[in-house]
């Protein structure tokens, strides 16, 4: 009997306290909801910080992230619980094309838009090809195994965190001792959430943190006057209700040639994500990663061509999935329409931007440096063996190469810092290997 596109999804039947919910399982209707809610106050701080650092409008951003999680959820059938919000590892080549200085509306936000959409083809045309062998051979995840390695991806993941690393450090020094200063009050912030709490709240590090930093920031600044005031004039004026800021592609080369090479990295996440729900829910879902490539690379087109992120599975929700062990993809449905419901909220854009500056320069600090520590977390976890000389060069040459931002050109073609480290250690380790296995 040939399976259904998608599943039939069946009433939970265990009711207990411990009980787990598989992806192809339902909850009643107010246990979805608030489920629903939890996962998008999990991607949220997320979401809206990346467009916050790249100058985009971060309503387009969460709208897009509702939209692209629905396309994502109509290409795997349903079958991969998974949420799409915005990508931090667009964060590097749209600051590097569009010269953004990290305050306000992003002033050649065009540039990026197109070069995003460019990288999401070329995301969408893996997946075509990883989907083909699936349905061929099954082999579809052994290829994308052998050509990105582990060592391969956790050093492009930490080259993208080194990359961003001047850019933090100059939102963090901002213009004055004060903002310095909160800047690094904001770190404090985030660890101690990270280190002292527990459970839900330490999982939404991020957002907890950032709200706490921004209370001690109006305290600071609008009760005892050290910095300057914020300003909740227009959140008193915005609507409840309308439409957000779109914006216009502009396809230029030199911005497609730095950011779409970041389709390796959506790969490479995609992929970890992938292998995570597997072995959450015990169930086999390699036979949908390329259906899922594909899914997130529709959705980054779409959010790109409107004025949003580009967008990827995220690991956030993946946490809410462990603690709660509710997998049931239908929450996804209803997370993914209280997103949209949020970005067609300008009110909720107009408190998005009360977020101060060295606030977000000490949000930077944090986040930039732990996409580099998730990079040397995937060499632990796969347990990369650092004494094969192989392993060893891969990453030493990857790290230097996008930390130092080098760029190479051919022609109309340049690859800048992150560019030229993702190709270069899929090319030196493939070289590698092959002279390797001619001894």
């Amino acid at each position: 009997m040939s399976q259904s596109y998608f599943p039939r999804w069946k009433p939970v039947l265990n009711k207990s306290e411990n009980m787990v919910v598989q992806p192809d399982e339902y909850l009643s209707a107010p246990q979805s909801l608030a489920m629903g809610a939890q996962h998008v106050v999990a991607m949220f701080g997320s979401t809206i910080l990346a467009p916050l650092l790249m100058g985009f409008d971060p309503n387009v951003a969460i709208l897009m992230s509702g939209i692209g999680t629905l396309i994502f959820f109509l290409f795997v059938g349903g079958r991969v619980p998974s949420y799409l919000g915005s990508s931090f590892a667009f964060i590097g080549g749209v600051i590097a094309v569009t010269g953004y200085a990290g305050a306000g509306p992003n002033a050649n936000i065009g540039l990026a838009l197109g070069a995003i959409i460019v990288c999401g083809l070329v995301y969408t045309l893996i997946g075509l090809v990883v989907w083909w062998l699936n349905a061929r051979s099954g082999g579809g995840a052994q290829w994308i195994d052998r050509l990105m390695p582990p060592v391969v991806t956790g050093a492009i993941v930490a080259v993208i965190g080194l990359n961003l690393a001047p850019i933090a450090a100059r939102g963090a020094m901002g213009g004055s001792t004060f903002e310095a200063l909160m800047a690094l009050l904001t770190v404090l912030c985030v660890g101690g959430v990270g280190v002292y709490t527990r459970g839900t709240t330490q999982r939404l590090l991020i957002l907890v943190g950032l709200l706490l930093s921004c209370v001690i920031y109006a305290v600071l600044a609008n009760g005892l006057g050290l910095g300057k005031p914020l300003d909740f004039s227009g959140v008193a004026t915005a609507p409840w209700l309308g439409l957000p800021h779109f914006a216009s592609p502009v396809f230029n080369f030199h911005a497609i040639s730095i950011i779409a090479p970041v389709a390796i990295i959506l790969v490479a996440e995609n992929l970890g994500h992938i292998k995570a729900v597997s072995a959450m829910t015990g169930r086999n879902l390699d036979v949908y990663l390329g259906r899922a490539f594909v899914g997130d690379g529709v959705a980054t087109m779409i959010s790109g061509s409107v004025g949003g992120t580009g967008v990827t599975t995220y690991a956030e929700n993946i946490g809410v999935m462990t603690v709660t062990r509710i997998y049931s993809s239908l929450v996804f449905v209803v997370a993914a329409f209280i997103a949209i419901l949020l970005g067609f909220s300008p009110k909720f854009g107009a408190l998005i931007q009360l977020i101060p500056g060295p606030v977000l320069g000490g949000m930077s600090v944090v986040v930039f440096g732990l996409i580099a520590v998730a990079g040397a977390r995937i060499w632990v976890v796969n347990q990369v063996d650092f004494s094969d000389n192989r392993n060893l060069i891969v990453a030493a040459v990857t790290l230097v190469l996008g930390a130092g931002n080098f760029s190479i050109a051919f022609g109309a073609f340049k690859l800048d810092g992150i560019g030229t480290a993702t190709f270069g250690a899929i090319i030196l380790y493939a070289l590698l290997s092959a002279c390797r296995a001619r001894r």
